[in-house]
């Protein structure tokens, strides 16, 4: 009886994810928002990635918009829509920082929202201008150690619009990693589902400095 109780802990602290939902049933989005630094320190300079070259000079850049249950998300989901031509996803560099996400966003997360892929990376983009990067986080060019709860102060601060339980920062392997926003189906700001309250409590997290 134990080692069932114990099981349904466990299921009930853990977020659910579905595979092959069907498209356009899901309760709110989730606007991601990636330290680029961190993201290339972690996994695109080993890659070669292009995002990373120093030519450019990412800071917040858009990770995906996620549909989200209230608890748990879909991924994957059945849709009569066509994927987004290459041109389409490549259109979306100077956000995302390179077109195979734009693509792999679509595929995984972008199909659930039940739209085309244009309209999906138009709302997208949409949601993403609809936050104010904080302007620290714009010409951060030296690396930082601060709390993760500093960051979330500040995109509190530059968007009125935010209440803490709309903002979640994470961390990776020590590093500032996202900021996740979330946001109605009309793109407004709103709670978070408990599944997503679950900020980074570091109060010495890197923040790498744009290259």
């Amino acid at each position: 009886m134990r080692h069932y109780l114990a099981l349904a802990l466990m299921l009930l602290a853990s977020p659910l994810s579905a595979e092959g939902e069907k498209a356009g049933k899901f309760d709110y989005y989730v606007l991601s928002l990636g330290w680029s630094p961190t993201w290339c320190s972690t996994t695109g300079d080993a890659r070669k990635d292009d995002q990373c070259h120093p030519r450019h000079d990412f800071g917040f850049t858009l990770h995906g918009l996620w549909p989200q249950y209230e608890r748990g998300w879909p991924s994957y989901c059945h849709t009569p829509h066509r994927d987004p031509t290459r041109r389409q996803s490549d259109a979306m560099k100077d956000i995302m920082g390179s077109g195979g996400l734009a693509w792999y966003q679509w595929k995984k997360h972008g199909r659930c929202a039940g739209i085309p892929a244009a309209d999906y990376f138009a709302t997208s983009r949409q949601a993403y201008d609809s936050i104010v990067i904080p302007d620290v986080f714009r010409t951060l060019h030296k690396d930082v150690k601060l709390p993760a709860a500093i960051v979330e102060e500040a995109f509190l601060e530059a968007n009125p619009s935010l209440a803490p339980d709309m903002i979640t920062i994470t961390c990776d392997q020590g590093m500032i990693q996202e900021a996740r926003i979330c946001l109605t189906k009309d793109l407004t700001p709103r709670p978070c589902a408990p599944d997503l309250q679950r900020d980074c409590k570091m109060t010495g997290a890197l923040m790498e400095a744009i290259r």
